[in-house]
């Protein structure tokens, strides 16, 4: 095989893992975001309020598409306001 069709094969097995890891993330975040939409943060032990601060936060973070890709990746249909 010559070296740049090695090459794109090389690219294009890279592209894939990278898809395969982002649907993993995806699935990861839109769970988040429907256990942050769907948590009593009074019924919380006190040390878990940091954690849940964060992940409410980093899902805060994440652009409105990256956040209904999540949320289309789980299934779910949260409104935006409720995340966080």
């Amino acid at each position: 095989m010559p070296q740049t069709q090695q090459e794109v094969a090389m690219l294009r097995n890279e592209v894939e893992m990278l898809m395969r890891e982002r649907d993993s993330l995806l699935r990861v975040s839109g769970a988040a975001a429907v256990f942050v939409a769907e948590m009593d943060s009074a019924k919380l032990p006190e040390t878990s309020l940091n954690a849940a601060e964060v992940l409410a936060e980093s899902l805060n973070e994440l652009s409105e598409d990256t956040l209904q890709d999540a949320l289309s990746a789980v299934q779910a249909h949260i409104a935006q306001a409720d995340v966080a």
